[in-house]
């Protein structure tokens, strides 16, 4: 595990100054090198316009350019037509395949979908993502929600630790009348996948299973909206696997009965002891009964012409007796992977956990780089932009979860030498700490300080928002020892 670690961290690390100070390579060329831009311009400009936005992550676009002629050069490049997201994220895509390259084992790959809302006074210029029903002066009315949305795939490794993200895709729907109407004319499983929305779970799964060229390797991990016979249909052409919640009771066996009819019958085979938390954020334990089977399952009756029958397992971990304070916990889980012990099936289980990173990852899009902040007016604009921010947020993540699974690393690993001589000088070292103790967690520990995490010896691994908050504070202070040295070399 360890040599895997180095192995990959040697891959998606920052560069090291070069001889007479002299920067090699930044994180922003790695995640930029292979991109495929209409135009070489159009490439260097998203360099500096990344480089400038990771410096001041949060901060709104003219806070990031600092002038003018920068301010203005990125709007234009945000609204460029021959630029969009494909564009934007290619050479972090191509960064991501080099880091799954570097592991050996099983990538997760998370599929979730997120929306963004804005408030504008010309609504249609970027679209409508839903109806919502308000009540205001004990009137209620209806109004639509501006705003856009994004299916995004996050792999990560089996620890948890964030590669990049692998497929992505943007979208706002055109307002819509009757909408509750059409459901109950027409049976949804027999409309066309490729009508539907959400067809974009397909096209992700097989544009991340793609650009990976590993199939066998990746497990796909959805909630149950993915619950899609036809995503495990594609998932069997690919080569590939997956692990889902299921929300959808299917025929099984010869068609005369369903999978939650096959899985009564099941034996309890194995318990599984988890924490929980209930309503107040208070820590409980819960005692899980396992069941798992082989089972084969049917397509839907309006679609078994067009669609093979499969042998998938059914996992059951639910909880024994009734929690207070919170709802019982009840996970039906659908795999292509066999389970044939009770560690396997828990393994399957971590796994499904695992999609809430995913949940992180949209976080740290809203509330650390404020997304729905953006007072760009068209569609196309917010989605280069949040493109972008995508990058921004993965690197933060990507730090987070360092400190956790690789704590003894070497600090240059996710630092540059300048980096590391800023916080040293910045932020003490704790009393009786030795050279070698001088770790990469010990650094991004003291980047995390710089955020405001405290570092008591009670305190958990530090987070998302202090990490961003301590590379904002560290690129302005670079920049400071920067200027600063030019000064006296004047």
């Amino acid at each position: 595990m360890v040599a895997k670690n180095r192995k990959l961290a040697s891959v998606g690390r920052l560069s090291r100054d070069g001889p007479e100070g002299i920067e090699v390579e930044t994180w922003v060329d790695r995640e930029t090198d292979h991109g495929t831009f209409k135009d070489e311009r159009l490439g260097r400009r998203f360099k500096t316009l990344l480089a400038d936005i990771g410096g001041a992550i949060g901060a709104s676009l003219p806070l990031a350019c600092q002038d003018w002629a920068n301010t203005k050069a990125a709007y234009r490049f945000l609204s460029n037509e021959r630029v969009d997201e494909a564009d934007i994220l290619s050479g972090h895509f191509a960064a991501t395949a080099e880091r799954f390259a570097a592991t050996t084992g099983t990538i997760l790959v998370l599929q979730d979908t997120t929306e963004f809302s804005f408030k504008r006074e010309r609504p249609e210029q970027i679209g409508f993502t839903k109806s919502i029903r308000t009540r205001k002066d004990r009137r209620r009315s209806v109004h639509s929600v501006c705003g856009i949305l994004m299916h995004s795939s996050l792999a990560v490794t089996t620890e948890g630790l964030p590669l990049g993200v692998a497929a992505i895709k943007f979208w706002s729907r055109k307002k819509f009348k009757g909408a509750r109407a059409l459901k109950t004319k027409v049976n949804p499983t027999r409309v066309p996948i490729e009508t539907k929305e959400s067809v974009r779970w397909l096209q992700n799964l097989e544009q991340s299973t793609a650009l990976f060229a590993a199939p066998d390797r990746c497990v796909h991990v959805g909630d149950r909206e993915s619950d899609i016979y036809e995503l495990y249909c594609k998932a069997r052409e690919l080569g590939t696997h997956f692990v889902v919640r299921t929300c959808v009771d299917r025929l099984a066996g010869d068609g005369g009965h369903t999978i939650a009819d096959e899985m009564e019958e099941v034996a309890v085979k194995g318990l599984h002891r988890i924490e929980a938390r209930d309503e107040h954020g208070e820590v409980c334990r819960a005692t899980l009964e396992l069941k798992y089977r082989r089972i084969h399952v049917l397509p839907p009756i309006g679609k078994q012409k067009q669609y093979p029958e499969l042998d998938l397992t059914v996992i059951h971990a639910i909880e024994r007796g009734a929690p207070k304070g919170r709802k019982p916990i009840e996970w039906k889980l659908i795999t292509t992977l066999p389970v044939r012990s009770r560690a396997e099936a828990i393994e399957k289980l971590d796994w499904y956990a695992m999609r809430w990173k995913i949940e992180v990852f949209h976080k740290i899009l809203k509330s650390g780089c404020k997304a729905e902040d953006s007072k760009l007016r068209t569609a196309d604009r917010l989605a280069n932009l949040i493109a972008l921010f995508c990058i921004l947020s993965w690197r933060v993540f990507w730090l987070t979860m360092l400190n956790r699974t690789m704590p003894d690393a070497m600090p240059e690993t996710a630092l540059t030498e300048t980096e590391i001589r800023v916080l040293d000088r910045l932020v003490p070292d704790p009393a009786g700490a030795r050279r070698r103790q001088r770790t990469l967690s010990h650094y991004l520990t003291k980047l995390a300080r710089l955020g405001g995490y405290l570092a008591r010896a009670s305190d958990p691994s530090p987070g998302n928002i202090v990490m961003w908050r301590g590379l904002v504070r560290l690129t302005d202070i670079q920049i400071g020892v920067e200027i600063g040295a030019g000064d006296m070399g004047n």
